[in-house]
């Protein structure tokens, strides 16, 4: 094992293991409270039909195998309206503030109200699979209250919604694959143990770091089995580096003007994923002009910088935000 090798998986353990911030969000009634109670194991939160009971959020704190998880339920995400004001327009920043600064966010929806509707997701829960993947956060769905589809009555509703629920969320969110599901249910405190290795493994992910030398040797793989649009492209592109995890944070440095197109960046964002198992998180990729040699007029060489680009692909987004690099 090389020394950059020892290094970077040194710094993903160090990362990894540091204490998990989760955020549990997701419209009023949805069970939040209850899924929280179940995680701690004891009734920490007031639960009950009401929707909207718990007004504030509540941050609290435990262990799972050996490692620490501070976990907030952030009181809903609640409609703002003209009218709306105290405690319910309090929860709706806390919901943010506790969403930005979150390294995992679990997304409650409600089995009952899925089977019923016939969608998985309502407006509200889509800005905030959004929101958290543009935030650069990862992201676990859960499916609360399967009890109530539980009985040969309901058997093809119970199926429904096993195989709806991922199909729909890869729609909604089509830029991050593999976003993992979990169908629990919190009353009977079943789906615990599921949750957490879920929360832990998007974290361990999210915190990725791929040393170099292996990132080039998969450069070279790659490049060769991609159609490139733009021939030339292939062969311009000179290096790749992780430059950060917390989201993985990728740079292409290419050779000249050489910019790699849309399709090229998604190509490479995917088999990315692919190719190190990092489905479920967001994961970004830079590219950046690097220098050419140039002779002046005297035959003297110089190096020259050319004014280039430096663009970054937010794998939340399906666009392109383009910097002037100095």
């Amino acid at each position: 094992m090389d020394e950059g090798h020892e290094e970077n998986s040194s710094c993903e353990g160090e990362e990894s293991k540091l204490p998990v911030q989760l955020a549990i969000v997701g419209r009023p009634n949805v069970g939040k409270s209850t899924l929280l109670n179940a995680l701690l194991q004891e009734d920490r939160v007031l639960v009950g039909p009401e929707a909207g009971l718990t007004r504030d959020s509540v941050r609290a704190e435990f262990q799972h195998e050996g490692r620490t998880i501070y976990l907030v339920d952030t009181a809903g995400w609640l409609q703002r309206t003209k009218q709306e004001k105290g405690p319910a327009s309090l929860s709706i920043v806390q919901s943010r503030k506790h969403l930005m600064r979150a390294h995992v966010v679990a997304l409650v929806l409600d089995a009952e109200e899925i089977a019923k509707a016939g969608r998985s997701m309502k407006h509200a829960e889509v800005v905030i699979a959004r929101r958290a993947v543009e935030e650069g956060r990862g992201l676990v769905v859960i499916v609360n209250k399967m009890d109530l589809l539980r009985g040969k009555q309901n058997t093809k509703l119970y199926e429904s919604v096993i195989k709806a629920v991922p199909e729909e969320i890869q729609t909604v969110i089509p830029q991050v694959t593999g976003i993992p599901v979990v169908f629990v249910s919190a009353l009977e405190g079943k789906g615990r143990i599921a949750i957490m290795h879920q929360v832990i493994d998007t974290y361990e992910k999210w915190c990725s770091r791929l040393p170099t030398a292996r990132l080039n040797r998969w450069l070279r793989k790659v490049m060769s089995r991609h159609s490139w649009k733009d021939q030339a492209a292939q062969s311009k592109i000179k290096y790749f580096t992780q430059v950060k995890a917390r989201p993985p944070t990728f740079v292409a440095f290419v050779s000249g003007k050489t910019q790699l197109s849309d399709t090229d960046l998604r190509f490479l964002t995917k088999s990315l994923k692919e190719d190190f198992d990092l489905g479920g998180i967001p994961v970004r990729i830079m590219q950046r002009s690097v220098q050419r040699n140039t002779e002046d007029s005297s035959g003297n060489s110089k190096s020259k910088q050319y004014p280039g680009k430096m663009v970054k692909m937010v794998s939340d987004k399906r666009s392109i935000i383009e910097e002037q690099v100095v």
